[in-house]
């Protein structure tokens, strides 16, 4: 199990729920909408794209962009298919009960 960031998990989800395989980034800005502390708005894009450099590195999301002398631009992103079975798993689970059952003979 990987350890992910509030704006990680939300990016999760998002893809998750897309019925295309592949998501642009542009709605990724609307996690800060209801944080009290908002950060600037270059700051927000900078931690977006960190976040998905980071997903990417864990192997959890395949990135599409444009890649120039210096840095890689990412402009769509799909979940690998480890990716879909974490965030299945991040929408819950069920709880397991502790019942047990006893083996014996009549």
């Amino acid at each position: 199990m990987f350890r992910l960031s509030p704006l990680q998990k939300y990016i999760m989800r998002a893809c998750y729920f897309t019925p295309s395989r592949q998501v642009t980034r542009v709605g990724f800005a609307k996690f800060y909408d209801n944080q009290i502390k908002k950060p600037k708005k270059q700051d927000i894009v900078n931690i977006i794209t960190k976040s998905l450099e980071s997903l990417i590195d864990k192997e959890l999301m395949t990135g599409y962009g444009v890649r120039t002398s210096h840095k890689w631009y990412i402009k769509e992103l799909k979940l690998t298919h480890q990716g879909r079975k974490l965030g299945r798993k991040l929408l819950g689970e069920q709880q397991v009960l502790p019942l047990k059952i006893r083996n014996s003979k009549f």
